[in-house]
């Protein structure tokens, strides 16, 4: 190919299909412990000893990627070839700033490459599964321009709906008041959150109980899945597997036919979010929110 298919690990790009179809990543940090880490998709730090790290009162603080960094990730790759950057949400973060500024520097110094920069308005696994499409097409020998053109197209297709499991975290990142996480935690509240159509996340729904949970979560599945014959869905879960087996089983009874895999969510979404937290997502009708 004339041109690099990449990502960052804000996708939670599952590990084994970073290998299988050799995408390099960008890779985001954090810090635990006083110590600074990039999420290299469960490589230094495996996930389940990371969120018993968090139950042990560890808060883990996530930062943006500098203009710099972009650079030693890019520069290389534009001394010989063009490259399609897959984004997470502009709206989460300001790192996809630092990716533009270090794009323009780099097609003043290189101004016979390509440098497209997807902003997805995703965040998790919504981005490795348009990722995964679109790399079809790349690997079909699509040129770059086609590429970018169906992520951008597509983008408003990648469906997630989130459960978090202990409000603490949402009210450490200001999602909700003290109040309102004292109240929730108190009558067993689960907020749904999903990904809206301006890349926020966005809490739409609270019910009662773990088990309602998991269903109002299969129920946004049936309502936004647009062929379940041919759809596709990643089960996320910050070391809850059990849970996440019963979501699956869950969604199973409603489309058998679902082709779904299971996977964990990354140390930085999982920062914000907590351990417990279940998700389901996949590519399906375009979001009404």
């Amino acid at each position: 190919m004339d041109y690099v298919f990449m990502m960052d690990s804000d996708s939670d790009l599952p590990y084994d299909l970073k290998v299988k179809y050799d995408i390099p990543v960008v890779y985001m940090p954090y810090a635990l412990d006083g110590k600074e880490y990039f999420d290299d998709l469960g490589q230094t730090i495996d996930h389940k000893s990371y969120y018993d790290r968090m139950r042990q009162g560890a808060v883990p603080v996530t930062s943006a990627l500098n203009e710099e960094t972009y650079m030693e990730y890019f520069e290389p790759i534009l001394k010989e070839k063009d490259l399609l950057f897959v984004a997470f949400s502009s709206k989460l973060s300001s790192t996809i700033q630092a990716a533009r500024a270090a794009q323009k520097r780099l097609l003043e110094m290189y101004p016979d490459r390509k440098l497209i920069i997807v902003d997805t308005l995703s965040i998790s696994t919504p981005v490795t599964l348009l990722a995964l499409k679109a790399h079809e097409l790349y690997r079909s020998g699509a040129p770059i321009e086609e590429v970018a053109q169906w992520l951008e197209e597509n983008k408003m297709r990648a469906q997630a709906w989130f459960m978090v499991d202990d409000l603490k975290y949402l009210k450490r990142g200001g999602r909700i008041s003290p109040t309102a996480a004292a109240f929730g935690t108190m009558l067993d509240i689960k907020p749904i959150i999903t990904e809206a159509r301006d890349g926020t996340l966005q809490n739409v729904d609270k019910v009662r109980g773990r088990k309602k949970a998991l269903n109002t979560l299969v129920d946004r599945l049936v309502e936004y899945a647009p062929d379940p014959k041919e759809s596709f869905a990643i089960i996320l879960h910050a070391d809850a597997p059990e849970e996440a087996k019963e979501l699956r089983e869950l969604a199973l009874k409603k489309i058998p036919e679902l082709k779904i895999r299971i996977d964990n969510v990354g140390p930085v979404i999982g920062a914000h979010c907590g351990p417990g937290t279940l998700a389901i997502t996949f590519l399906g009708k375009e979001r009404t929110i």
